[in-house]
């Protein structure tokens, strides 16, 4: 008895201690969190609590087709809490592996389900009430380990199923393209509080091959009765289910309890449930659920007050801001020492994708988070090391696909105009190179340059290879990268060689007027000759041919959604995609007044996608122009349209934080053309930004005078002194400093004079 009283004392004391310390953090941003932005529409963004480029990402399970494993829609019901998402993607899912369901009632059967009420999200944190069992679930996670706390009604079962065989993406037709495959499962009560098993899956968007999520899960109070399941069918008391193709899993039956709680880590691991459960004992030691969200919670303060707006931040600003940043460090996922190919480290998974995020989402981590970004970096150049080439986009262990571009190219090259130390450049070079010389082989899909035989020879890719329109530009680009870090290095045949190449783009430019512009990238053949239609049907012997035009799109109809001259767009938006060069484009265009009226009309007529990644530059090209004012209005009016704080606040897949990241540099005032080392000035949306940078460096963006009719920047001083261009370098942003920007009512002319850097002068 005496000791019963002395163990609920010292608890009490401990929890009164805890709260008091938890009470004391002031988490100043992470209350602007509201992971529920962007989880209408098609923003697909994962909701469940995760760490900054966490591993573990606990969620609800609602939709076997959702990239996320989210749907809004009440009306269908919550099949469970797996532990693996990814955020914002589109394309087939993935992940969706080793789902907890807590459920009351009998245990004769494996499907459990139930719909939602009285849902809640911040950071680190996710809670829901379980209607059809009156329970409350509460999610919070560190790196590897997920923490589930249910709360059931009195005088109910309480009852817990572990499933090893569920998954996303999972389709009635094996094999089909994008979809996730079941491959095995195992599952062992190894005690009475503790769980261990594993799933193996292959495929999902990147066709991968088979990965393995190996899980250890312990209960704070021991389990009375259990039956595994293998197949369908249960067994009392069977400890173990081995792996021979079927899906297994556990129900848990739990005695009376006074609290009516039931608390469960899961840990995760790619390598082995032992290494899964390690990750508990490092990690999460503890049984206190508000002693892990704190600590999660601390991690995201830390990253999120790195920003700091001026006090006249509406609260709407404030919660579309701290979300964006929160939704471009939820990957790629930190899964260094859990790599079951090789255990060098750093290592990053799910790059899904670098031709989503490489524009504004890694320049956002290098300006604040540089030392993560030189990790993500070589992890790149450790896979290249070990798979023979870097990803475009990964997932599971296994590169696949390529959108476009080899782009892992400017993610490298952007750290090295950046000055960012600790990355082997030389590797880098050499991995770039293999990128643009080696052919991929295959159907080309997986990693490094499709069609590049065409382009090494004829300097475009002709209409014999999918998306050649795109993998021209793109590659253009690459090489424009690889030029720039094989000149830093001397290596000046490299340089020469590719700086030329960046100029391929041309090879496909066609002198085709439409809708007053004239010039367009356009399709052509191995031989030479443009394309001027592409088959589209062929129906009792009739083929129906559509008109290639700049406007034209022939997929899906005409060709599969991979197969057509561009990926996602048409040669009106991919026709601006020059980052490089974008003085010799305006010049190909027919110069500064025709390209003004060129940009004009892409937005006016509706023809610009806010959710397309390949634009996402097109709005600030006004700066090549000598009207960097017309940038600010247009962007300004992307924003009001297509972005708030609502749960449909995002214009389309978030894409890894893409949408999100674009958004929040542009807040700021700030744009990168990733690849290169400055940033386009635009009118900010906050009077005052303080960037607090590594190193103590402190900078400053004010906007005086700023407000819905002062809209334009009128003149600029950086640290006092006038400054006339509008643009900014990153090494004058990181030492630290101070621009102001005077905002009036009307332009007034300034950043007119001076361009911003392009290849040709």
């Amino acid at each position: 008895m005496f000791r019963t009283i002395f163990h609920i004392v010292v608890a009490f004391l401990y929890l009164l201690s805890f709260s008091k310390e938890a009470k004391c953090q002031d988490y100043r941003f992470v209350k602007y969190v509201d992971p529920f932005i962007g989880s209408e529409g098609l923003g697909n963004v994962f909701v469940g609590p995760s760490c900054p480029y966490g591993m573990v990402k606990p969620g609800p399970d609602v939709s076997k087709a959702s990239n996320s494993g989210y749907s809004p829609d009440k009306d269908i019901p919550l099949y469970g809490f797996s532990q693996v998402h990814v955020s914002g993607t589109g394309g087939g899912p993935k992940y969706g592996n080793i789902l907890l369901m807590p459920f009351s009632g009998k245990s004769d059967q494996i499907r459990q389900e139930s719909f939602r009420d009285q849902e809640k999200a911040g950071a680190g944190y996710y809670s829901v009430l379980l209607k059809d069992y009156g329970i409350k679930a509460e999610l919070s996670a560190s790196e590897k380990v997920a923490f589930h706390r249910y709360t059931y009604q009195p005088d109910k079962a309480k009852l817990i199923k572990i499933d090893a065989g569920e998954f996303l993406g999972e389709r009635p037709i094996p094999d089909s393209r994008e979809a996730q495959q079941f491959v095995g499962s195992e599952i062992e009560v190894v005690s009475d509080t503790e769980i261990r098993g594993y799933s193996r899956i292959r495929g999902g968007w990147n066709n991968g091959a088979a990965y393995t999520v190996y899980f250890y899960a312990i209960t704070d109070k021991p389990f009375s009765e259990f039956s595994t399941y293998k197949n369908g069918n249960l067994y009392k008391g069977i400890k173990a289910q081995a792996d021979d193709g079927n899906k297994t899993g556990v129900l848990l039956s739990f005695g009376q309890d006074p609290t009516n709680v039931i608390q469960v880590k899961v840990g995760i691991s790619f390598v082995s449930s032992l290494k899964a459960r390690q990750n508990i004992v490092a990690e999460v030691p503890y049984w206190n659920f508000e002693k892990l969200l704190s600590e999660t919670q601390g991690k995201w303060e830390k990253l999120l007050k790195r920003v700091e707006f001026d006090k006249s931040t509406s609260l709407e600003q404030k919660k579309m801001f701290y979300t964006a940043l929160y939704h471009t460090m939820l990957m790629p996922v930190d899964r260094s020492g859990e790599n079951p190919l090789w255990q060098t480290v750093p290592y990053y998974d799910d790059f899904y994708a670098i031709w989503d995020t490489f524009r504004s989402s890694n320049p956002l981590i290098t300006l604040l988070d540089p030392e993560r970004e030189v990790a993500i970096v070589n992890s790149l150049l450790n896979i290249y090391q070990r798979d023979g080439y870097m990803p475009d986009a990964r997932s599971g262990n296994s590169n696949g696909r390529t959108q476009g571009g080899s782009n892992a190219e400017v993610l490298i090259a952007d750290a090295y105009v950046k000055k960012l130390k600790g990355i082997n450049y030389n590797l880098g070079l050499e991995a770039m190179l293999k990128d643009a010389t080696v052919p991929p082989g295959g159907n080309e899909e997986k990693e490094g340059r499709g069609g590049l035989t065409d382009y090494n020879t004829l300097g475009y890719v002709s209409n014999r290879f999918v998306r050649a329109g795109n993998r021209t530009l793109e590659y253009a680009y690459n090489d424009y990268c690889l030029a720039i870090v094989a000149k830093g290095l001397g290596r000046n045949g490299e340089y020469q060689r590719f700086i030329k190449q960046s100029d391929n783009w041309k090879n496909l430019w066609r002198p085709v007027t439409d809708h007053g512009a004239t010039g367009f990238i356009m399709p052509r053949d191995p031989s030479g000759k443009w394309i001027d239609s592409v088959q589209c049907v062929e129906s009792n012997g009739r083929i129906t041919y559509l008109p290639y035009t700049p406007l034209a799109q022939e997929w899906p109809i005409c060709v599969c959604w991979w197969c057509g001259f561009f990926y996602e767009g048409n040669s009106w938006e991919y026709s601006f995609y020059v980052p490089h060069n974008i003085a010799e484009l305006v010049k190909a265009s027919g110069g500064p007044k025709a390209f003004k009226e060129r940009l004009d009309t892409f937005f006016k007529r509706g023809y610009y996608t806010v959710s397309n990644e390949p634009a996402f530059l097109t709005p600030n090209l006004y700066h090549w122009v000598g009207r960097p004012d017309l940038s600010s209005q247009q962007i300004k009016q992307i924003i009001a349209e297509n972005y708030n704080s609502s749960a449909a606040g995002l214009p389309g897949n978030d894409d890894s934080g893409a949408m999100s990241s674009w958004l929040a540099f542009h807040m700021i005032g700030l744009f990168p053309n990733a690849g290169q080392s400055y940033y386009l000035i635009n009118s900010p949306a906050v009077k005052e930004t303080v960037l607090h940078l590594p190193g103590g460096k402190d900078f400053k963006v004010i906007a005086k005078n700023l407000s819905d009719k002062n809209e334009f920047i009128r003149q600029a001083w950086l640290n006092g002194k006038l400054f006339n261009q509008a643009w900014i370098e990153h090494e004058d942003i990181i030492k630290g400093g101070e621009l102001v920007l005077e905002m009036g009512s009307q332009a007034s002319g300034w950043g007119s004079l001076k361009a911003p850097p392009s290849l040709s002068p």
